[in-house]
């Protein structure tokens, strides 16, 4: 005769191993992705730039980069300046194409937009950066505004805050306006520059 106190444990062996299967699984993926896209900022990457600590009220340095939209010199912008310092490899830059993407969409006759490579990393987050890794980040992301290779990373000592994308908006006048850094709301960035216009 069987008991009938082991058919509830019967039945609840399945449902372990498949509860079982269903962690493993999710951590082999997230393993997987995060091997794949670093989320953490290589130390050496921002340990090895200056913050720049530039404040609202403040002259611009000025700076010249080749874009993908042409030369870019901040003596001869004659409209106020949206300027992102970013790294291939940052998941935040990354998330933030869409929405600068966005915002270049609206505001691109009336601001020039310019985005310019500030890490000595490339998209894997520890070989150096080169041109080939600014492309990829383009062609990746479907970057529409202007953005610029700075092998010297002239830009990033200048205008990195305490981490990347580092954005900061310059009037006409050639002032600072904003230092933002990290992920940023389109709201903000959007009345961020309704502000300078």
């Amino acid at each position: 005769m069987k008991s009938t106190l082991s058919k509830p444990a019967d039945r609840r062996k399945p449902i372990l191993y498949a509860t079982l299967g269903v962690i493993v699984v999710a951590l082999i993926v997230t393993v997987g992705y995060l091997s794949r896209n670093p989320s953490t900022v290589p130390q050496a990457a921002t340990d090895s730039l200056p913050q720049a600590h530039l404040k609202p009220g403040m002259p611009a340095p000025e700076f010249s980069v080749a874009t993908t939209g042409g030369p870019f010199d901040l003596s001869t912008a004659q409209t106020p300046v949206f300027l992102e310092v970013f790294a291939t490899w940052c998941p935040h830059c990354q998330r933030m194409v869409p929405i600068v993407d966005s915002l270049y969409r609206t505001y691109g006759k009336q601001v020039q937009f310019v985005g310019v490579s500030g890490s000595p990393y490339g998209m894997d987050g520890s070989t150096p950066e080169s041109q080939a890794d600014v492309v990829n980040f383009i062609s990746k992301l479907g970057v529409a505004y202007p953005v610029a290779f700075d092998p010297d990373l002239t830009v990033a000592k200048q205008y990195l805050a305490t981490g990347f994308p580092t954005i900061v908006i310059i009037g006409k006048d050639k002032k600072v306006k904003t230092v933002l850094d990290g992920e940023i709301p389109q709201a903000q960035l959007d009345k961020a520059i309704r502000d300078v216009m």
